[in-house]
């Protein structure tokens, strides 16, 4: 069982430097690092609240100068969407995994959520986050956060949802046994059992952040275009202009910002939660970190977190269980039927509602013979979801599977692998365009990579998580058994991480069909190449302003996610649970 100084407390490690009453030399080490930024924060904090009116043009450049303060504000923009993802992530886990009445509703809700773009997102939520905030730049800087969240939120709920679905049987009756309440095993079981797979999905959802970032920055809003200073804003202005040194340096300013995080950040945070591997046998090589090795022996800094360890343990008896196992509130309640008829058919009386108004809707608006059309649409861009994911999924489980089990491997290709996941298809464009019209190739073929670009990462991301916490004593038993070739593959390396593997193709195949809206509509200057798709059809329609297909589109697109969500992830969830941690 764990506790909140799990949590917080910073193990100890060797003491070096000197130790004064004004803290070690690895105090003073960190002072400049901690002063860089506060400076960052007191800098952007009063840009992004400043007095804006609608209309205004707000300066934007192209000198390269300008990139550090614009990646400044964009990495601040998706750091607060983190922090927000990571409590929606908890709360959405937490309900849907220990109340069934909240899991029929939040999880196809998920999937719709999933399936909506994030143009469809923004055109819904900026009028209202100005209006929040009238007379500020605040609410489109809202509205721009809001939109990153929205490409990395699903990803990381479902991924503690899983985690949370698969912990072990005999972690669970150790919970019982010690009478723990839901408050007390999140924070001692469930969570440090999801830490190694939330932290990689963290990861891929902060690279799917960068992915959207163009669309995030520049906002359009009754019949205006609003381009927040940023590196997303940067990449739309140097597209334009079809700026190809800019490009360039747009390109290094995200692998610059991809380095700090990775190195100030998710690095860290990999080998600090390496304690939480549900692993007997311990690992060959632990991951580390340089800057893990400074605040451990920070000594200012390891006093704070054990005032902090000392007030956050206190919470836990706060929520704690009044009676033990021998009372007769201990014993398991079964649910009373009749409220679960009454929340059916309350669910079910929503859905009819919802068929009966989108019904009215399309036959006032745009007719049976479009939607016909825009499900032909869907039916294409179906397919080339199902081929590619399969194709990602055939090159990424091995090679995944290779990372996680090799963590000096890991450590090395983390960051490769964020900066790959980060890169938008929109810096792409000018080489597709150009190889397409050059070639006289078919946009309907080879547009289709673009669709799986950045989506592949989910499942390699995934993988990786689910190999890296393999238990070494399973690893050891099928080296004793000499599982070698494709047995060794079907009866230890892919049940090890077919859950991980499950959550990371759910989210490839929503974040495909977003990213079919970018893939099957690549523009580059004044050349535009268009593939048959129900992406191609959504992305059409926006830039001509037809509301009502946009909606048929974006309806359409949630049926075919929700759907291929039903009919086949949820399955495999359902097995992976049943079979793999019975």
């Amino acid at each position: 069982m764990l506790d909140f100084s799990s949590f917080v407390r910073l193990p100890a490690a060797p003491a070096a430097g000197t130790v004064s009453r004004w803290g070690s030399a690895w105090d003073w080490a960190l002072l400049p690092l901690v002063l860089a930024l506060l400076v960052g924060l007191a800098w952007v904090g009063p840009q992004m609240a400043r007095p804006y009116h609608l209309g205004e043009t707000l300066p934007l450049s192209l000198d390269p100068t300008m990139l550090p303060y614009y990646l400044l504000r964009t990495t601040l923009r998706m750091a607060l969407a983190m922090v927000a993802s990571l409590l929606f992530s908890a709360v959405f886990a937490v309900l849907a995994s220990q109340y069934r009445w909240a899991e029929r509703v939040l999880v196809p809700l998920l999937d719709v959520l999933q399936s909506i773009p994030v143009l469809g997102f923004l055109s819904i939520t900026v009028t209202g986050f100005i209006a929040l905030f009238p007379g500020r730049l605040l609410g489109v800087e809202c509205a721009a956060i809001f939109a990153i969240f929205t490409s990395q939120a699903w990803n990381m709920a479902f991924s503690l949802y899983q985690s949370l679905r698969t912990v072990p049987a005999e972690l669970q009756e150790a919970a019982r046994i010690f009478h723990l309440s839901g408050w007390q095993r999140f924070w001692r079981l469930e969570l440090p059992f999801a830490m190694p797979a939330l932290l990689w999905n963290m990861m891929m959802s902060m690279s799917g952040g960068w992915f959207f970032v163009v669309a995030s920055e520049a906002i359009s809003v009754s019949n205006q275009n609003i381009r927040l200073p940023g590196v997303g804003s940067y990449i739309a202005l140097a597209i334009e202009a079809r700026d190809l040194h800019a490009i360039g340096w747009a390109i290094s300013a995200m692998l610059v910002g991809i380095l700090i995080y990775d190195q100030l950040l998710f690095r860290p945070l990999v080998a600090w939660a390496d304690k939480f591997r549900f692993d007997e046998g311990g690992v060959d090589l632990a991951p580390g970190s340089w800057l893990l090795t400074w605040l451990r022996r920070a000594r200012l800094l390891n006093a704070v977190a054990d005032l902090v360890s000392v007030r956050l343990g206190r919470s836990l008896m706060w929520f704690r269980r009044s009676h033990d196992g021998t009372s007769i509130l201990a014993r398991a309640r079964s649910p009373n039927p009749l409220w679960e008829r009454g929340w059916d058919s309350v669910l079910a009386a929503a859905v009819l509602l919802s068929v009966w108004r989108l019904l009215t809707f399309v036959h006032a608006e745009v007719g049976w013979n479009e939607v016909v059309h825009v499900f032909v649409l869907g039916c294409y861009t179906l397919l080339r979801v199902v081929v590619l994911i399969a194709l990602a999924a055939l090159v990424w489980v091995p090679a995944g599977i290779w990372i996680g089990m090799n963590p000096r491997w890991a450590g090395r290709l983390q960051a490769v692998a964020q900066f790959l996941a980060a890169f938008p298809a929109n810096l792409t464009f000018p080489v597709v365009v150009v190889l397409l019209v050059h070639w006289k190739l078919d946009p309907d073929l080879w547009l289709s990579p673009l669709m799986v670009f950045g989506t592949q990462w989910y499942i390699l991301f995934n993988v990786i998580a689910g190999a890296s916490t393999v238990p070494g004593e399973l690893r050891f038993a099928a080296e004793n058994l000499g599982l070698k070739g494709w047995l060794r593959w079907r009866r230890y390396l892919l049940p090890a991480v077919f859950p991980s593997f499950i959550t990371g193709a759910l989210t490839a195949s929503g974040g495909s069909w977003n990213a079919s809206i970018v893939a099957e509509y690549v523009t580059w200057g004044s050349t535009t190449l268009e593939a048959q798709g129900l992406g191609s059809y959504i992305a059409r329609m926006t830039a001509i302003g037809d509301f009502p297909r946009i909606a048929l589109g974006i309806g359409v697109m949630c049926v075919f996610v929700m759907g291929m969500n039903h009919l086949v992830w949820r399955r495999l969830y359902r097995l992976a649970e049943d079979r793999l941690h019975a």
